[in-house]
């Protein structure tokens, strides 16, 4: 019997998105909404059983069309359950087109055997499940791939593994290194999502260890019956014990916060050079895994091993990603265009073009397409970043005195000469608060998406810059970067940055973000702190976005050292945070003067 499901997004909302963006949103996942009636014209197998190379039985469902032939395959391999119906319904609409759809569990999840620990088996399981379902006698010999969010990394972790009858994938959603931009972000440990996430995978985990330790013939010779033990397994340990027992991939994660050889086994960076097919990326720009998908179209098509993948890859960001489908997202109604370009609809698309030679809008349009923010659009691009995008610096300026929306911080395209720099006391016991943003994947506790920022500016340990109101349109399209002066007076601490797009009623719009732990300011892979009261040259980097200030709007900057809980507290002492308890204040300065002259760094599109 399958567990119960908790009320919230929790699953639904991270591991496949597919039903987000194409059927079920906002369904609740407090029971498994039954799923409508097979078409006539659809085959569906249940269960069927594929050995791995190591003779792990992995079980799919198979659906295909009811008429004779042979027809390409769009594979799923999901650690979410096969048979939920945001995952099985697009099946429906796909089938009818001519495909065959198989949905599998991956290893150690639902109905797969095996144990269950991310990102380890999939390049394996990966590669014998394509070259299984091509073998399939109603499959025409090609295998593409579908899925969002982790269901994503199955399709990138089978395509470095080159399967010969992959023939292209479409990941949603996903990342390109589960170091950074995935657990870690910039050496800052990704708090909020992996523990959501793991208590979330845990659930399936904790369910398999009931169903085979339950047999009421070990309990039946117990006296007294009142003692008679529900199931067989003893008692369950309790907090941090319970999870090393059900999720040990967490203590694994905390024990290598260096991007190490533990992560370098399954980085997609690693092995750009291996991928071989032609890739559709498709991602938000309030998506937690945004990064990764931009350096996944900008790695393959620099790296690819074939022509086919350095010519023939796409690229569609939207707007919310993990954060939500439709036209409001958060706090900001994005307006009718927004609801565009449904996933099952572009896959669709995407396969006819290369697996039937249907020549739509893949075959003439340009290979990026983005959702504009501010002008509510969708607009094409020759590549990414847009070449005719031009870095432009905006120098932060004060008095001294940028702490809060009461300071006298303000940015500029002119160069600071003489200035106080600013500085605030952090305090991981207080620290800034997360509101909205890149999260996932519990939106009923923490709400994702753009969200008014002035209470958070309200803060002294918030630094806010900004210019005055525009006098005409600013479109930004590309990577942000806040190049800064610094210093601490901790051997370690954080700083955060936030671009903000500030309305002339006041509202204030977050549109990305970034973190950077200061003992990784030189190399993700060696830790080093910092001697304080030191001077230190570093770039924060804030992802990408793409918005249009409009006319009489302003641009606005935040800096602070917490954004909590999206990313763990840096205690400002220096220990592992695998162990770290001890909370020590630190002063943190921002420089901007003549000889560090710290800026916000924009790519500005050429005025129309």
């Amino acid at each position: 019997m399958r567990q119960r499901r908790v009320a919230s997004l929790s699953i639904f909302a991270f591991g496949f998105v597919l039903g987000l963006l194409a059927l079920c949103w906002p369904h609740s996942l407090d029971a498994q909404e039954a799923l409508p009636p097979t078409p006539a014209d659809i085959v569906t197998q249940h269960d069927v059983s594929m050995k791995t190379r190591d003779g792990i039985a992995l079980y799919a469902d198979i659906y295909r069309p009811r008429s004779a032939g042979k027809f390409p395959v769009v594979l799923m391999r999901t650690p979410y359950d096969k048979n939920v119906n945001w995952a099985v319904s697009p099946a429906y609409r796909i089938v009818p087109r001519g495909y065959v759809v198989i949905i599998q569990d991956v290893r150690g999840r639902y109905t797969s055997e095996g144990e269950w620990y991310p990102f380890r088996h999939e390049q394996a399981d990966g590669f014998d499940a394509v070259e299984w379902a091509a073998a399939l006698p109603y499959c025409d010999g090609k295998v593409g791939m579908m899925g969002a969010s982790y269901v994503g990394a199955t399709q990138m972790l089978a395509a470095i593994a080159q399967p010969p009858h992959l023939a292209a994938i479409a990941p949603n959603m996903t990342a390109s290194n589960y170091h950074d931009g995935w657990t870690y972000q910039s050496g800052a440990f990704e708090q909020w999502f992996d523990q959501n996430w793991t208590s979330q995978l845990a659930q399936n985990t904790l369910q398999r260890r009931i169903d085979e330790n339950t047999n009421a013939l070990v309990g039946s010779p117990t006296l007294p019956l009142a003692d008679y033990p529900v199931f067989n397994f003893g008692q369950l340990p309790a907090d941090s014990k319970l999870t090393s027992a059900l999720a040990p991939y967490y203590a694994d994660w905390l024990a290598h916060p260096d991007y190490d050889d533990y992560w370098k086994q399954w980085s997609i960076e690693e092995h750009f050079s291996n991928i071989a097919v032609p890739m559709l990326q498709v991602g938000g720009w309030y998506d937690i895994f945004n990064g990764g998908t931009l350096r996944n179209y900008m790695g393959a098509k620099a790296h690819g091993s074939t022509e086919a993948a350095r010519t023939r890859q796409h690229l569609l960001i939207e707007i919310g990603g993990h954060a939500g489908f439709g036209r409001r997202i958060g706090d900001v109604d994005f307006g009718p265009h927004a609801t565009e370009n449904v996933y099952t609809d572009v896959i669709l698309d995407w396969y006819d073009f290369l697996f039937k030679g249907i020549q739509n809008e893949f075959a003439t349009d340009k290979p990026v397409k983005l959702f504009v923010m501010g002008a509510n659009e969708y607009r094409q691009e020759d590549d990414w970043p847009p070449p005719q995008a031009q870095p432009t610096k905006y120098f932060l300026h004060s008095a001294g005195k940028a702490n809060s929306l009461r300071g006298d911080g303000s940015l500029s395209t002119i160069a600071p000469k003489s200035e106080t720099p600013d500085a605030y006391v952090y305090n991981p016991a207080n620290p800034v608060p997360t509101f909205g943003g890149p999260l996932c994947c519990d939106e009923r506790h923490m709400e994702p998406g753009p969200r008014d920022q002035r209470s958070v500016e309200n803060r002294d340990d918030v630094l806010v810059y900004s210019t005055g109101p525009l006098p005409r349109d600013l479109e930004v399209t590309g990577p942000v970067t806040a190049d800064l002066f610094v210093k601490s007076s901790a051997v370690d601490t954080d700083f955060t940055a936030k671009l903000v797009d500030v309305a002339p009623d006041g509202f204030a719009q977050d549109l990305t973000e970034g973190i950077l732990r200061m003992r990784y300011h030189v190399s993700p892979e060696h830790a080093a702190l910092i001697n304080p009261g030191q001077i230190y040259e570093i770039s924060v980097d804030l992802w990408a976005t793409s918005n249009v200030f409009l006319r009489g709007h302003s641009l606005r900057l935040e800096i602070s050292s917490s954004n909590f809980p999206r990313f763990d507290r840096n205690l400002n002492t220096g220990e592992e945070i695998k162990f770290a308890r001890s909370l020590v204040s630190a002063t943190n300065t921002i420089l901007h003067d003549g000889q560090h002259p710290s800026a916000l760094v924009l790519p500005v599109m050429p005025s129309k």
